[in-house]
């Protein structure tokens, strides 16, 4: 698949949807595990061949069905400047999340990553977005902040997906880099492989409809749910 990231958007605003991405964006997201605590609990996940299964399954159904597609979904959305179904799609993907912690950790790290993007930058959709959260209206989604802004910056939706993914991969892996723990180059290896799934799954995401909206595997909902009871951990999810 061949993109051009600048085909609409200044280098500038290119750099600035990059400081987003990267891992050490304070959003919170260091926390939460999403599960894959409870993989190690059990043994399930050991080492970094368990571990990359593990984010395989986790990126072709919990991401590529949840945040990946919803910010396919609101693209489609705003591009018939329909910003009424962005907020359906928050309540139907934080609704068809059946673990409390992850629902409640994905809505930390949206509220945290508006308020920060808001502080660097003011867009008014997400001023709107950051209201309707406070006033119990919806619910947040750190993939629908995320689509908003680079939806405002002029990036497309092939590189919002993928750039989105990169930071969820990212991001997973450090984490799992200290709490298997892994070394760094094979966390490094990890992700260079999995790059080839996400451009997959990227191509995969444009040919999905919204009744697909919130589909997972109930091995990883499990997991999720189970961590929940779990007394000795690293992560908050």
């Amino acid at each position: 698949m061949n993109i051009n990231p600048f085909a609409n958007v200044s280098l500038q605003d290119y750099l600035e949807i990059v400081q987003i991405v990267d891992s050490t964006f304070p959003i919170g997201s260091f926390n939460h595990s999403f599960g894959m605590e409870n993989y190690l609990r059990e043994d399930t996940v050991t080492d970094d061949k368990g571990y990359e299964e593990w984010q395989e399954a986790y990126l072709a159904s919990q991401f590529k069905y949840g945040e990946g597609l919803v910010i396919k979904l609101v693209y489609d959305a705003m591009v018939t400047d329909n910003i009424e179904q962005v907020w359906h799609y928050d309540k139907v993907l934080t609704v068809s999340t059946q673990a409390r912690e992850t629902r409640q950790g994905t809505k930390m790290i949206a509220k945290q990553m508006l308020r920060l993007i808001q502080r660097l930058h003011a867009i008014p959709v997400l001023d709107d977005y950051q209201s309707k959260i406070r006033k119990g209206v919806v619910f947040g989604n750190p993939a629908i902040v995320f689509a908003l802004y680079v939806f405002n910056k002029g990036l497309g939706c092939s590189e919002a997906i993928a750039l989105y993914g990169y930071s969820v991969i990212s991001t997973m892996v450090q984490n799992a880099v200290r709490a298997i723990p892994l070394g760094q180059f094979a966390g490094q290896e990890i992700v260079l492989r999995s790059f080839s799934q996400l451009e997959k799954m990227t191509q995969e995401i444009q040919e999905l409809d919204a009744s697909y909206l919130g589909a997972n595997t109930p091995g990883l909902e499990l997991a999720q749910m189970k961590h929940e009871t779990q007394v000795f951990r690293l992560f908050m999810s």
